[in-house]
């Protein structure tokens, strides 16, 4: 066991006390929290003060220590023999991997060989996972979770400020403002302390929420005066695209700011011109009147002086045209002068713990570590010095995570797949048809520290650490780099991955020396591998970080202090301007017709978090969230023969789900929801659409025409 003796107040903003102070092992908001207990089973939490969560934490933070003790933890690798998963040794389970990536290489060329990542790892394990794909592996096929998190945004970003951070301002700067919309976010279940920094917008009436349902957070808007903008689902960018033109023609756009520091004005206006008020309304089935006040709200906020941000989350990005529609919800921000100036902005709410760290360093198909372009020559001549390799021997940008996953066991796609911190039997969009993806591979490989269900169908499944037995950094929605600390030594049997990765690497030909195995060793590494790029963390030093400096990125030298906010003097553009992106609205990929003629959306529950591998196993959780359910208006219901308690199939050209049914008025009478943390035949994703964003290459898994019909009267599952 290793426990720090005390905490340093310049940690924790309080009194020291006995306990290792860590940051939670959920969501981007990394709330910062202690844990007290010599072991596993004595292991628990006490929230700390911090910036994000100011001492508070979610029913899921304040249970993560249930998570350490979990029944089924693993601890013993497995493979499997004769169709069951049996426990073997470490050094059977990694030759076996070795020698199958030895004869998949030679037979099938390295790029028959894939990994697939996580936004919840280390920034450390990030790093070296993007290492070990194309210095060990020699592999172009590299993508993580992430991409069906943030891409969207991420993509938006760049092309508009030339650099992509969730939050180019610290979380704290929302809490003074007045006026506050957010689009597709309920983060009053998905992260409720977030809430907190809402509170003063909120009771000013000045919280706005777009959002197909009413969901906790439009409640918090609606209690003091809020906006609810309930549209239909798909239908942001149009939403977006009518505010602008609000803007403009009622005279809120900020004039002298979009001349002195934006470019592409006139051509983006050309298309958002056209979104008059009624018709956005007749698309998006929001009233001109909540239109009118939307825009009212942040722009007599801007002008007083008390703060107005414009924030998007999963909801307005996880689309086809996802990346479009961020594009234009910036372009609403430019044209109210808000972006690049204290009091007022645009953000994104990272989702994943590691979310912003995770897409840095290179699990991205298309990146190498400092957020650099695996296409650019100079960024491939600098991580190949660091690495000390000859740039050549860098493979080319590979697959993003849908294409891997549906390119598994095809003509010239992967035949061995290495999966790390994610559950992609569960989170994969047209679930169903990855999974018999992921069945037809010659090995798949699953990293973790439960049987999840992706882990059920592995050929060899390695025992990791969790979130308190290891060391290293994240990076949270702010891009404020943070220290994960060791609470606990790790059951026997268990390893870390950066143990796990260096072991293969030297069975792989790989001189010990070019694969780390101390954290602080490889993050010093990273440091130089990041120096010079978008992302820079080499001013970063855990000895930095454990005296409690706040260090947002770019942290430029040892004695930089870092950047809390970006773009105050120029945007990461050539001409240090923000970019307008002109976009129009085209619709959800598959519109609803008479076999199918509701839209399903997918989100997440209170005591959930993401494919619920870890929180279907504590009980407080699981039982506080219930079964599977949809969400649907009662008359809607009633029209499919169903009512509220019944068994429903909800069926897509995809597949089906079996959910219990929620009837609940205020939802809209075209639109159904279901939460995606459930398994087997409750799996969300067994209906969703893989229609793939252009840019982004996120899939659009918050719509899809669907239809509802009562368990017992089931004619088949879509092909």
């Amino acid at each position: 066991m290793t426990v720090a003796a005390s905490v340093p107040s310049s940690v924790t903003g309080t009194t020291a006390h006995a306990g290792t102070a860590t940051h939670c092992p959920y969501c981007g908001l990394q709330c910062a929290m202690t844990v007290t207990g010599s072991d596993a089973a004595e292991a628990g939490i006490e929230a700390r003060q911090f910036p994000t969560n100011k001492g508070g934490l979610c029913q899921k933070g304040w249970t993560a220590a249930e998570v350490l003790r979990v029944p089924g933890r693993l601890t013993t690798p497995l493979v499997r023999q004769d169709g069951e998963l049996v426990p073997t040794t470490w050094d059977r389970a990694l030759d076996l991997i070795a020698d199958t990536v030895r004869r998949i290489r030679r037979d099938h060329g390295a790029d028959a060989v894939g990994i697939f990542g996580a936004g919840g790892l280390t920034n450390e394990k990030s790093y070296m996972l993007g290492k070990f794909a194309r210095v060990a592996l020699g592999t172009s096929n590299i993508d993580y979770n992430g991409r069906f998190c943030m891409s969207s945004a991420a993509a938006a970003g760049n092309k508009s400020f030339g650099l992509d951070r969730g939050l180019p301002f610290p979380l704290a700067d929302i809490g003074s403002a007045r006026a506050v919309l957010v689009l597709g976010g309920n983060v009053a279940e998905t992260m409720p302390p977030f809430v907190q920094h809402l509170r003063t917008a909120a009771d000013a009436g000045g919280l706005i929420v777009a959002d197909p349902r009413r969901t906790a957070t439009v409640d918090r808007a609606l209690s003091a005066g809020g906006v609810h903008l309930q549209l239909a689902p798909g239908t942001d960018l149009a939403l977006a695209l009518g505010l602008i033109h609000l803007a403009v023609v009622e005279g809120y756009a900020d004039r002298d700011y979009i001349d002195s520091r934006t470019e592409g004005f006139d051509e983006f206006w050309t298309a958002a011109a056209a979104w008059w008020p009624e018709r956005t309304e007749r698309v998006t089935g929001v009233p001109v009147g909540r239109l009118r006040e939307t825009v009212r709200l942040l722009a007599a906020s801007r002008d007083n002086g008390t703060g107005a941000y414009i924030l998007t989350a999963r909801g307005a990005e996880q689309h086809a045209s996802g990346t479009d529609t961020v594009s234009a919800v910036i372009g609403l921000a430019l044209t109210l002068g808000l972006c690049g100036r204290r009091g007022t902005g645009y953000g994104c709410i990272t989702g994943q713990g590691n979310g912003q760290g995770g897409r840095e360093h290179g699990q991205k198909a298309d990146q190498l570590p400092g957020y650099r372009k695996i296409s650019d020559p100079a960024a491939r001549h600098h991580i190949a010095s660091v690495w000390g390799i000859d740039e050549s021997e860098l493979p080319g940008a590979g697959l993003s995570a849908y294409e891997l996953l549906d390119a598994l066991g095809r003509p010239g796609g992967p035949r061995a797949l290495m999966v790390h911190g994610s559950n992609i039997a569960v989170s994969a969009p047209r679930a169903g048809h990855i999974v018999d993806r992921l069945a037809s591979l010659e090995m798949l490989v699953v990293t973790d520290f439960v049987l999840s269900e992706t882990a059920r169908m592995a050929d060899v499944v390695l025992p990791t650490l969790q979130w308190a037995e290891e060391e290293g950094t994240m990076t949270s929605l702010e891009g404020r780099i943070l220290r994960r600390r060791k609470a606990m030594d790790a059951p026997e049997g268990a390893r870390g991955e950066l143990d796990i990765l260096a072991d293969l690497a030297e069975r792989l030909g790989q001189p010990p020396e070019r694969f780390p195995r101390d954290p602080r060793v490889v993050f010093d590494e990273l440091r130089l591998a990041s120096e010079g790029g978008l992302a820079d963390y080499s001013g970063v030093t855990y000895d930095r970080l454990d005296a409690g400096e706040a260090l947002h990125w770019p942290v430029t030298s040892v004695s930089h202090r870092g950047t809390p906010r970006l773009f105050l003097d120029r945007f990461e553009t050539p001409s240090g301007r923000a970019r307008f992106v002109t976009v129009d609205h085209i619709g959800p990929a598959e519109p609803t017709d008479a076999e199918y003629p509701l839209l399903a959306t997918t989100g997440r529950v209170l005591t959930h978090y993401q494919s619920g591998a870890q929180t279907r196993r504590v009980p407080s959780l699981s039982d506080a969230a219930g079964p599977m359910f949809v969400q649907v208006h009662p008359d809607t219901a009633m029209r499919a023969g169903l009512g509220a308690g019944d068994d429903a199939d909800v069926v897509s050209r995809r597949g089906t789900v079996i959910a219990r049914v929620v009837c609940d008025a205020s939802m809209r009478l075209d639109t159904v929801f279901l939460p995606f943390h459930f398994a087997d035949e409750a799996r969300a994703n067994l209906v969703t659409n893989p229609a793939l964003d252009p840019t982004s290459r996120m899939p659009e898994f918050k719509v899809c025409a669907v239809r509802l019909a009562p368990v017992s009267t089931r004619t088949g599952t879509p092909a």
